[in-house]
This record gives structure tokens, C-alpha cells and sequence, in this order.
């Protein structure tokens, strides 16, 4: 739950303007209304209120409203028979939300004339923050309103293990908890779609937010209508299908906040008002308070019109840049991409098309999905317009140069192991995992199938796409100015409330601090860095490799798939050592996964030339026998892992120097080399080592729509 709620004493005073279709079936008149808020302290705690929706003289017509939902939700390829999860924090968003879910997901299951139980495949997901002492409680107060209108509820409760977050990061930690919570559920309960209650108002927040931070025209697109959201659970069992996601949709990006005021009225429900929205010290809530103070209805719909040029613009780049990294990009399973520069045609794409195309490329390689801006976009726009590439370059989280024998024609983009990197590199035991192992709907594929449908056929043609051309925030402006989407009052405005939001954001701009970055959880790493692993555990490498280990109590190829993880560590009741002889191997090792460095591979060569020459081709007929018929005692570790390294620098001559370093490798608590899985070195044939390329974000980000 939020920090706190009231309800003011004073009047509301409400402008009902809407983007587009709200606009046109409501009115094409702004009207100021005064709303009074009735108090409900009964069921609340003392320091918090609840409000009642007031009874108007003319009674809220929903049917507009209900309809200009069902085909949003049409737009994003949902269903009512769908299994739909709702966030839910009891203000007048989310209320309206739940209104309009059930009131559709009634009516499309021909259920409207059931009064017991709850509505099939509808859940809402309340949040308990756990900031004050009275959340409890008022999250209980907000799943009684919901449960009443036929909603399953749940209440979820934050698990602060770092301790509670202070001011200065307490709305972005809040929100980063608030969303993996809501995965965690729908994964829980087997719902792939979540429903946020996201609005016209809040993108023209967003919008003046960014624009006070000079984003460009993609930032000030906004809010996406629909996105996946990729879980923190990783599909591993099944290497060859997607990473499982949620589905975010934000059906009322249509309906302005003095909408969603109506359609509660309109359904006679109560909802809270959260006092934080007055805190000055918030950005948002600057902006918000700051365009309260700007009521006019021609700047209201002149504003929500810019976005919209915006959006239309962020559709075209994104269609653009999934067509060319499907035809130009190729990812490699060692982890790195090729770019075909001939393909590409650099030189023939829109700066704004290849700027985010190859931001897309560098953010999956690196799994950093920081956006790339300023000096270091330009840097790479540079770059990649330089045909052929005849020079390297490292950029965000990236190592990039032309790839051997290419002439230049072609780019590799590789992991730079020294850049900053996302920090966090899960241990998990495949028992443990099956316990949260996800069903996933295929319900859902279809659901992002006919909303991708949906969105494509919307997108506009070059020539109707307003900002293309356009760099800088401030000559968004300009454009839209000169294309008569914004009066000169409008804009002299929106430049009034870029500069004073400017003002505040450098005023309080500072160094960030190594804690800082830890809580963003970034950090810069180095090739030292390991990470301890158990036999059996499965580590997820850097968000890219997934890597596991196992002893075997029979020899196996390389090839092999990862071994059950309730390692059998008796290996059938004898001891390693008897079968493996001579061995670093033991059977109370604990692996450590790094990095792969310089020294890796000149230790195969070393390891590779201690082949006796007499008995060269001989040992090679024995390991290859040893597979079927070889008795354990036979071959000597020593023996296997000198034609294993033999085997392992000829894969490697198959993989870029530049990509080789971000390997992951197994080494043992002394440092010494025991395994290399993505080229199949080994040092032991009873170890069973897997690395495999999923990253945990697939490349382009994932199905989104700017509709």
C-alpha cells in the first residue's frame, strides 16, 4: 500500500479531457466541476480516510466508458475468457480498473447474472509495502471493496531483506518491488497478464518528466500499451523456448484521471486518496501539482496530442529496428552477435532507426538495459555508419569490432567482461526450481500474436510520422509548434514547466555513490570475479549464461545434457578416486564460475603439447573406445584432459578472440581450470559440466506497443 491516505476537506476541482476516443464520446467541451468527498472513518484507522464516491445530480453514464475499454482490450489481443491478474492499490485508478475488468469479464462470459462467488480467471493483487504500521490494515480494508465487486483478491507483502529504502529512492525501490511481487503471483497462480491502471494523466507527467531531463522522442512516447515483463524465474528445463514473461497492459491510457473519478462514481465505489501525492519533494508530484495549476482544455488536449506524435513515432522506429536485426543480426551461442553491415545498409537508415537498433543489439548482448543516450549514442551512430569497420570500440557494456576474415562487412558485438554489468548471479537447485517451475499459458502466446497483429497494422507509413527527423527535446517542441500541434500559449507553457522542473532536478543532482549503484544493481566487474558453486546448483551467469555442474559415475561425451541435480556423490557406493585416479576433481570440490582470461587458453596449449608424439594416435583410439567400453581404471584424468584441450583449441579457433573473454569457466577453489563447456573442455570424463546462452531479456526486449 502507498505511505498514507486522506481526503481533503476542499472541493476537487475536475477538467474531464481525454485523448482521442474518450474526447469524442464524452464531450468536446472541458468542464469544471466540483466534486465533494464524503468521509468513511469507520472502517479506517484514525490517521488515514477513506472517500465515498458523492452522488451527483446526474447520474454517470458507463456505457462509453465500457466501450472504449473492451476495445483496448480488443487492441491488445485480450479475451474475457483470458486468466487476467489486476494491481491493485485502492485509489480511484485502480478501482476504475477493477469496475471496468469485471463489469467486461462478466458480460463476455455471459455471467452477468450470477450474484455468488468471484469471476472466473480474474485475480487483483494488492501489495502491502510494509512502510508503516497501519498497511496491514489498510490493505485489508482495500481487498474487502474488491472482494465485494465478485474479484478473487490477494494480498502480497514486501520482504524488505536490505532493510526499508530511504527517501531518496523510496517511490523507485517501492515500484521495482511492487513489479517483481506482481510476477511472482501471476507466476504463482498461472496468469500471464496483468492489468495496471496507468492513465492520459500520467503520461503527460511522464512526458514533462523526461522532458526536463532532455529525453528524445522515443522517452517522451511514454508509457507502452502493452510490454512483457521478463520473470526472474528462467525457463530452464527447456533450452529452446522463450524466456517466460507477463504481459503488461495499461488499457486506460485513453481515460483521463477525472474519467476514472467518474466511472467510481458511476459504479458506486469507494476509493482512497494517497497524501504522498502532495509530497513537493517527488518529481511527479511536482509536475502533477504544476499542471493542476494549467486546467485549460486546449492545453490539456494540445499536450495529449504531442504525445500521441510521439507514440506514433516510437511505433514506426520499433518496427524498423525489429526488421533489421531479423535480417541483419545473427547471435551466436557462445554468446555474442554478428552484424551484416552490407545488410544493414547503415548509411540508408534514419539516424533515430539506427541509434535504437543498435542499442537494442548492445542491451541484449550485455544484458544491461539502461538506455543508451547522449555522447555514447553518438559515439556508436558514428561508428556503425563507418563502412567497413576497420577500428574496435567498447560501449555500453559492449566490445565491438569487425569480425575476423569479414573485411570489415561484418560487426561482432561481444560482452565486455570490465564494463558494468548487472550484478546479480542466482544460485538455484533444480529441486528448489521445480517448486517455482511456471506453467505457461499458451493462451499467452496467442494473446501477444494477435496484439502484435494488432499493433503492426497501425503502424504509420514514414511520411506520417511527425518527429523523424528530430534530435533534441526542445526541437520536438519547435515541430510540433510549426506543424500547429501546439499553440504558442501551449507551448510557452510546457517550456514554462521544462525549465522549472530543470531547475529542481540539477539543483538536487549529486555524484552517484558506490551504494548508490549497488541498489540499481550495477557494478563494475572484473575477470576475477567467481561465484561458488555446488554440484547440482545452477547458476544464472551475468542474467546470460546458465551454467551447472554434476560428477558422473560413468563416463559420458561432452555433449551429454546436465545430470539430475541431486548429484549422486558416492558415485554407486565407490569412491571418486577409484575411478579417478590422478584427478583435481574431488568429491568435495566446490566449482567456482568466472570469466574466461588469457591464461585459460595458453593453459590448453600447454596442457595440449604434453602429448607424448609416440603414443599419440594411440590415445586418441582409446578415449574414443573408452565412451563404450573402457573399463574406469583405464584412462588416467591426465589422459583425458590433454586430448580434451587438444579438442577444445580447435572449437576455439571457431570463436572471435573478442568473444572468448566473456566465457563462463569452472575452476576449483585453488584457481586451477576445470572445465570450458561452451568449447566441451573438461579436465575429468566423470565431470559433467553445461553453460547455456538464454538471456534472461531476449534481443529487440520483448513484444511492446505504442497504439
Amino acid at each position: 500500500m502507498a505511505s498514507g491516505f486522506v481526503v481533503s476537506s476542499q472541493a476537487r476541482v475536475t477538467s474531464n479531457f481525454a485523448v482521442a476516443s474518450i474526447s469524442r464520446v464524452l464531450s468536446t467541451k472541458c468542464r469544471n466541476s466540483l466534486i465533494s468527498s464524503q468521509l468513511c472513518s469507520s472502517r479506517a484507522p484514525s490517521n488515514r480516510f477513506f472517500c465515498e464516491c458523492s452522488h451527483l445530480q446526474d447520474p454517470v453514464d458507463l456505457i462509453k466508458y465500457k466501450e472504449v475499454f473492451s476495445r483496448r482490450m480488443a487492441m491488445a489481443g485480450l479475451k474475457p475468457h483470458h486468466r487476467i491478474a489486476l494491481g491493485v492499490s485502492g485509489g480511484p485508478d485502480s478501482m476504475a480498473l477493477c469496475i471496468l475488468t469485471a463489469d467486461w469479464k462478466t458480460n463476455g462470459l455471459n455471467t452477468a447474472g450470477e450474484s455468488r462467488g468471484f469471476i472466473d480467471g480474474l485475480l487483483a493483487i494488492i501489495v502491502d509495502h510494509g512502510l508503516r504500521a497501519e498497511s496491514k490494515d489498510e490493505a485489508n480494508i482495500v481487498r474487502h471493496r474488491v472482494s465485494d465487486m465478485g474479484i478473487r483478491c490477494e494480498i502480497a507483502q514486501c520482504d524488505w531483506l536490505d532493510g526499508k529504502p530511504k527517501q531518496g529512492h523510496l517511490q523507485e525501490a517501492a515500484r521495482e518491488m511492487r513489479y517483481q511481487i506482481f510476477q511472482n503471483v501471476c507466476i504463482q497462480h498461472q496468469i500471464g497478464v496483468l492489468l495496471v491502471a496507468h492513465h492520459a494523466d500520467d503520461q503527460a507527467e511522464l512526458f514533462i518528466l523526461r522532458l526536463s531531463r532532455d529525453s528524445g522522442v522515443l522517452g517522451l512516447a511514454g508509457m507502452a500499451f502493452a510490454s512483457q515483463l521478463f520473470s526472474t524465474y528462467t525457463n530452464y528445463f527447456d533450452e529452446a523456448s522463450d524466456n517466460y514473461s507477463i504481459l503488461l497492459v495499461r488499457p486506460l491510457l485513453e481515460f483521463s484521471k477525472e474519467d476514472l473519478y467518474k466511472i467510481c462514481e458511476g459504479g458506486n465505489q469507494e476509493w482512497v486518496e494517497d497524501p504522498t501525492n502532495q509530497n513537493p519533494s517527488f518529481a511527479r508530484n511536482r509536475i502533477r501539482l504544476s499542471l493542476r495549476n494549467l486546467p485549460s482544455c486546449t492545453f490539456k488536449y494540445e499536450l495529449q496530442a504531442v504525445i500521441s506524435a510521439c507514440r506514433k513515432t516510437r511505433a514506426y522506429v520499433d518496427q524498423i529496428c525489429s526488421n533489421l536485426i531479423n535480417e541483419a543480426v545473427s547471435v551466436m551461442a557462445q554468446g555474442y552477435a554478428v552484424i551484416d553491415l552490407e545488410i544493414l545498409h547503415p548509411s540508408k537508415i534514419e539516424d533515430i532507426c539506427l541509434s535504437k537498433f543498435i542499442a537494442l543489439v548492445l542491451q541484449f548482448i550485455s544484458q544491461r538495459h539502461r538506455p543508451v543516450r547522449g555522447s555514447t549514442s553518438k559515439l556508436l551512430l558514428d561508428y556503425i555508419r563507418t563502412f567497413p569497420c576497420k577500428t574496435s570500440l567498447t560501449a555500453a557494456g559492449c566490445y565491438l569490432c569487425a569480425a575476423p576474415r569479414s573485411k570489415g562487412t561484418k560487426l561482432l558485438v561481444c560482452c565486455s567482461v570490465n564494463s558494468p554489468l548487472p550484478s546479480k548471479m542466482e544460485l538455484f537447485y533444480r529441486h528448489c526450481y521445480e517448486t517455482h517451475k511456471h506453467y505457461i499459458p499458451s493462451e499467452v502466446e496467442q494473446i501477444i500474436v494477435d496484439g502484435k497483429a494488432n499493433s503492426d497494422n497501425l503502424v504509420p507509413d514514414a511520411s506520417d510520422v511527425q518527429f523523424l527527423d528530430v534530435a533534441s527535446s526542445e526541437s520536438i517542441l519547435v515541430e510540433a509548434k510549426r506543424r500547429n500541434i501546439l499553440s504558442e500559449s501551449t507551448y510557452s507553457n510546457i517550456l514554462s514547466l521544462q525549465e522549472d522542473e530543470t531547475k529542481h532536478f540539477k539543483s538536487k543532482t549529486k555524484t552517484i555513490s558506490d551504494h548508490d549503484l549497488k541498489m540499481h544493481g550495477v557494478h563494475t566487474v572484473s575477470t576475477s570475479l567467481s561465484l561458488p558453486l555446488q554440484p547440482g546448483q545452477i547458476c544464472y551467469f551475468m542474467n546470460r549464461f546458465l551454467v551447472s555442474w554434476n560428477l558422473s559415475n560413468k563416463i559420458s561425451g561432452d555433449k551429454s545434457p546436465v545430470e539430475e541435480a541431486s548429484c549422486n556423490r558416492d558415485l554407486a557406493g565407490k569412491s571418486l578416486h577409484h575411478f579417478c585416479r590422478h584427478c583435481m576433481v574431488g568429491h568435495d570440490m566446490v566449482a567456482e564460475v568466472r570469466h574466461m582470461v588469457d591464461a585459460d587458453w595458453l593453459y590448453l596449449a600447454k596442457l595440449s603439447k604434453h602429448q607424448n608424439l609416440e603414443n599419440h594416435e594411440k590415445e586418441r583410439v582409446i578415449l574414443a573406445s573408452a565412451m563404450e567400453q573402457i573399463s574406469e581404471k583405464t584412462i588416467l584424468c591426465s589422459d583425458f584432459a590433454r586430448l580434451s584441450a587438444e579438442r577444445a583449441l580447435h572449437s576455439l579457433k571457431s570463436i572471435p578472440v573478442a568473444a572468448r573473454r566473456s566465457l563462463p569457466v569452472l575452476i576449483n577453489s585453488h584457481g586451477l581450470l576445470l572445465s570450458i563447456p561452451s568449447i566441451c573442455f573438461r579436465h575429468c570424463p566423470y565431470l559433467m559440466v553445461s553453460a547455456v546462452f538464454k538471456p534472461r531479456v531476449p534481443l529487440g526486449g520483448g513484444h511492446s506497443s505504442f497504439l
